[in-house]
C-alpha cells in the first residue's frame, strides 16, 4: 500500500519554443519609432526575443498567446499609431513579372495617401486658413488657430496617451502634445498650430527618407521573374517560379531573367550579375557554373538545374540578412539609446523647473517663464540625436548591398572603420582559388596516370580547391576515378580514404616528412617544386604489414586574383598593414606574396592563424578576409571577419561582412564605405546635440519662440536625414 503522505511523481513535458510572429509596420520609419515599438510590445504580458527594424519597417517577436491574444498586441500597435500587417513565415515575397515589372500592389504608397501625409494636408490647410481668416477677421482667425492645433495635436495625444499605458510616458508625442496644448492655455494658439503642423512634416520626412534608403535593397524583390520555363521530358512549360523545386531543369532565353540560383547544364552566355553582387560587367559562363536568380542572361540559350527554391534563393538570403542587421546595433546607437532614456526625462524636469522656480522663487511673471518651459519641452523631443547612427547604417547598408558589399549591421561597420591590419587567406582570397594540377611525379614505380587516378579518388572526398583541381584534372584526361570508402578529413593535414583495398593518404610534404612517409630525395623533389612556387601535395599508401610509404607527388600552382596588387595598394593607401596568412609552404606563398609586395606568414594550422589574428587585435582592431570555410576560427576570433565567395551558404551566415562579386578590392571599399558612416554618424551627431544646445540657450534668454524651437528638433531631424542619405549615393574610389 501506497504511503498517502507521499505524493506521486509529475510527468513534465517539455516546453516548446514559442512561436514567431512577424509583422510589416506601416508608420515605423525612425529609430525613435522602433525604440517605441520594442519598448511597448516588449511589456506585454508574454512576449520574448522582440525585434524591430525601420529600415525595413519588420517586426519579429515570439508570443505566448494564452497570455497576450495576438488580436490585443495588434491593437496596442494601432493605438501606438502603427498598422500591423502580418507576414507569413515562409511566404515568398513579392515578384516581378516576366518583363521584370513590379505588380502595382508592391509599389510604395505616395507620401500623400499616407495617414501621415493626410495630416500634414489637412493640419496644413487648416493653418493656412486661419492666418487668412486673421487679416480679414482676426476673432475667426484665433479659433481656426484653435482648430488647426486641436486637429493636429489629436493624434499625438491618442499615442502619448498608448504609450503612457505601455510605460512610456516620456515619448516624443507627449512631448509635443504638452507643448501644443500648453500653448492654447497661456493664449498662443497660432504658434502651438504651427508646432504641431512642423511636428508633422518633421515626422513625414523622416518616413521619405527611410522608404528612400529601403527602397535600394527592397527593389532586389523585383528583380526575380514570377514565372520559369520548366523542361520536363523534352516539353518547355511555364510554371510559377516559386514553385521551382531543388533538382529540377530550367530553360533560360536570352535577354531573360535566371528564376531561380542554379547550375549550368548545358549552354554558354554573358550574365549581367550586377543586380546580386555589384559586378558591373557581365561574367562568361558555361557548364558548371553557378547562376543567382535575378541575374540577366545575354545572348546564349541556358539549360539550368536549380539548387534553391524561391524562399532560399540568393536574393531572398541577402534581404533576410539586411533584414537582420539592425539587429547588430553599433556601440555609438546602443549608448545613444541608453542616452536618451535619460535625456528626454531630464529635460522634461528642467522644463518644469524653467516654468515654475522663477515665478514661485522669484516672484517672475508667470506666462514668460511658463512660454520658455513650453519651448524646452520642445527642444526635448530626441528625434534627430536617436536617428543619427540608424540613419547612416541603413543608408550605408542599402549603398554597400547594391555594391555587393554585404554588411551585417551597424557593430561590423564600427568596427570595420577601426581596423588597422588586414589578414588574408591565401587560397580563394588573394588567389583564384582555381589551381591547376602541374606537375605528377610517381614515386616507387607507379605510373603517373595510375598515381594521378588514385589520388582524384581520395580528393573525390573533400571540397578544397587544391582537391577540386586534381579530381577535375583526371576527369579531364579521361581517367576512370573509382569510389573512395571510409573518407575522412584531417584538418590541415589532408584526407584519409579507402581505395580499392588500400589506405591511401593525400597529405601534404610537412606531413608526410613527419609520419617517415618521404625519403630524403623524395623530399629534395619537393623542396625543388615550391621553390618554383607551387603547392606539393603527397600520395601516400599507409600499409601496417608492408611499411607506409609516398607513392606519388603532385604539384599544383594557383596565380594570384586579378586586382590583388590593387587591393593591396588601396589598403595601404588608406593606412592599413596587409598580411598574408596560409598554411602553404613558405615558397609558394612568398612566390604570391612578393608581387603583391604583402608581409606573409606560411605553414600555419588553425591554431596558429587564430593565435596571429588575436595578436593582431591586441596591437589594434584586426579583419581576417577569408573563403568562410577553412578559416572559420580566425574569421569568428577577429573584429571583423570577411568572406569571400559569390552568394554562398558560408559567405552570407558565417562572417561580419561578404563580398558578393569576390573581388578582393571590395575589402578597400568595405573600409572606405566604414569609415564614410563613422564620418557620417560625427556629423550627425554635432547637427543633433549643436542645433540642441544652441536653442537651450536662446529659450533660457528669452529668445527663442515656440515655432522655433520646435526646429530644434525637426530642423535637426531633417539635416541629419538629408545628411545620411548622402550615403545612398557613396560610390566608393573611382
Amino acid at each position: 500500500m501506497s504511503d498517502p503522505a507521499v505524493s506521486p511523481p509529475r510527468l513534465s513535458l517539455p516546453e516548446l519554443p514559442l512561436p514567431e510572429l512577424r509583422y510589416r509596420v506601416d508608420g515605423m520609419d525612425c529609430a525613435s519609432c522602433v525604440q517605441k515599438v520594442e519598448r511597448a510590445v516588449s511589456r506585454l504580458p508574454g512576449t520574448e526575443g522582440v525585434q524591430s527594424n525601420f529600415g525595413t519597417q519588420t517586426l519579429r517577436l515570439r508570443l505566448d498567446e494564452t497570455q497576450t491574444p495576438r488580436s490585443e498586441l495588434e491593437r496596442q500597435l494601432r493605438a501606438l499609431g502603427y498598422v500591423p500587417h502580418r507576414l507569413l513565415a515562409q511566404a515568398a515575397a513579392p515578384t516581378a513579372d516576366a518583363e521584370g515589372k513590379t505588380p502595382p500592389a508592391s509599389r510604395p504608397t505616395p507620401w500623400y495617401a499616407t495617414g501621415q501625409g493626410r495630416l500634414v494636408v489637412g493640419s496644413g490647410a487648416l493653418l493656412a486658413a486661419a492666418w487668412a481668416l486673421s487679416f480679414a477677421f482676426p476673432a475667426l482667425g484665433a479659433w481656426g488657430y484653435v482648430l488647426a492645433t486641436l486637429v493636429g495635436v489629436g493624434p499625438l495625444a491618442r499615442r502619448a496617451l498608448a504609450s503612457a499605458r505601455l510605460g512610456e510616458p516620456f515619448s516624443i508625442n507627449t512631448l509635443v502634445t504638452l507643448a501644443a496644448l500648453g500653448a492654447l492655455l497661456i493664449g498662443e494658439a497660432a504658434e502651438g498650430a504651427v508646432v504641431v503642423f512642423f511636428f508633422a512634416v518633421g515626422e513625414l520626412l523622416e518616413g521619405v527618407a527611410a522608404g528612400r534608403a529601403r527602397a535600394g535593397v527592397q527593389a532586389l524583390i523585383s528583380l526575380t521573374p514570377r514565372t520559369a520555363l520548366r523542361l520536363s521530358g523534352g516539353e518547355v512549360r511555364e510554371v510559377p517560379a516559386a514553385s521551382l523545386r531543388v533538382g529540377e531543369r530550367v530553360q533560360v532565353r536570352p535577354g531573360a531573367r535566371v528564376p531561380a540560383d542554379g547550375v549550368i547544364e548545358a549552354g554558354a552566355s554573358a550574365l549581367d550579375d550586377s543586380p546580386v553582387t555589384g559586378e558591373s560587367v557581365p561574367v562568361e559562363k558555361g557548364v558548371g557554373d553557378p547562376v543567382y536568380a535575378g541575374s540577366v542572361n545575354g545572348g546564349g540559350l541556358l539549360a539550368l538545374r536549380v539548387t534553391r527554391e524561391a524562399s532560399d534563393n540568393t536574393i531572398a538570403r541577402i534581404l533576410h540578412l539586411v533584414e537582420e542587421a539592425e539587429g547588430h546595433r553599433a556601440p555609438t546607437a546602443r549608448l545613444i539609446d541608453r542616452f536618451s532614456r535619460v535625456y528626454t526625462p531630464g529635460v522634461v524636469a528642467l522644463s518644469l523647473g524653467v516654468a515654475t522656480l522663477p515665478p514661485l522663487l522669484a516672484g517672475a511673471e508667470w506666462q514668460p517663464w511658463l512660454y520658455r518651459g513650453l519651448s524646452l519641452l520642445l527642444i526635448g523631443c530626441p528625434c534627430a540625436l536617436v536617428l543619427s547612427v540608424p540613419a547612416a547604417i541603413t543608408s550605408a547598408v542599402a549603398a554597400g548591398t547594391r555594391r555587393g558589399l554585404l554588411v551585417k549591421g551597424g557593430a561590423a561597420l564600427e568596427a570595420l572603420a577601426r581596423v588597422r591590419t588586414v589578414a588574408f587567406d591565401k587560397t580563394g582570397t588573394l588567389t583564384a582559388g582555381k589551381p591547376l594540377v602541374t606537375d605528377v611525379q610517381p614515386l616507387a614505380g607507379l605510373e603517373e596516370r595510375e598515381a594521378l587516378r588514385l589520388a582524384a579518388a581520395v580528393e573525390g572526398a573533400s571540397d578544397h580547391p587544391l582537391a577540386r583541381a586534381i579530381h577535375a584534372h583526371a576527369q579531364g584526361l579521361g581517367l576512370a576515378v573509382p569510389p573512395a570508402e571510409d573518407a575522412h578529413a584531417e584538418p590541415s593535414h589532408g584526407v584519409r580514404a579507402r581505395v580499392e583495398g588500400r589506405t591511401l593518404h593525400v597529405v601534404s610534404p610537412r606531413r608526410a616528412a613527419e609520419r617517415g612517409w618521404l625519403t630524403p630525395q623524395a623530399g629534395a623533389q619537393a623542396l625543388a617544386l615550391e621553390s618554383q612556387g607551387k603547392t606539393v601535395v603527397v600520395l601516400a599508401e599507409e600499409d601496417g604489414a608492408a611499411g607506409s610509404a609516398a607513392l606519388a607527388l603532385l604539384a599544383l600552382r594557383d596565380e594570384a586574383r586579378p586586382g590583388a596588387a590593387e587591393a593591396v595598394a588601396r589598403l595601404r593607401r588608406l593606412g592599413l598593414r596587409p598580411v598574408m596568412l596560409t598554411g602553404d609552404n613558405a615558397r609558394t606563398a612568398q612566390a604570391i606574396a612578393g608581387p603583391l609586395g604583402l608581409e606573409v606568414q606560411a605553414g600555419l594550422l588553425p591554431e596558429d592563424k587564430l593565435r596571429l589574428v588575436r595578436g593582431y587585435g591586441a596591437a589594434g582592431g584586426v579583419a581576417m578576409v577569408g573563403d568562410g570555410i577553412n578559416d572559420a576560427p580566425a574569421l569568428a576570433a577577429a573584429d571583423v571577419g570577411i568572406a569571400m565567395g559569390g552568394g554562398t551558404d558560408v559567405a552570407l551566415e558565417t562572417a561580419d561582412a561578404a563580398l558578393l562579386h569576390g573581388r578582393v578590392t571590395g575589402v578597400a571599399e568595405l573600409v572606405g564605405l566604414s569609415r564614410a558612416t563613422l564620418r557620417n554618424i560625427r556629423q550627425n551627431l554635432v547637427f543633433a546635440l549643436g542645433l540642441k544646445a544652441v536653442f537651450l540657450v536662446t529659450t533660457l534668454l528669452g529668445y527663442t519662440h515656440l515655432w522655433t524651437a520646435i526646429l530644434a528638433d525637426t530642423g535637426a531631424t531633417a539635416l541629419v536625414t538629408a545628411n545620411a542619405l548622402r550615403l545612398l549615393r557613396w560610390r566608393g574610389p573611382q
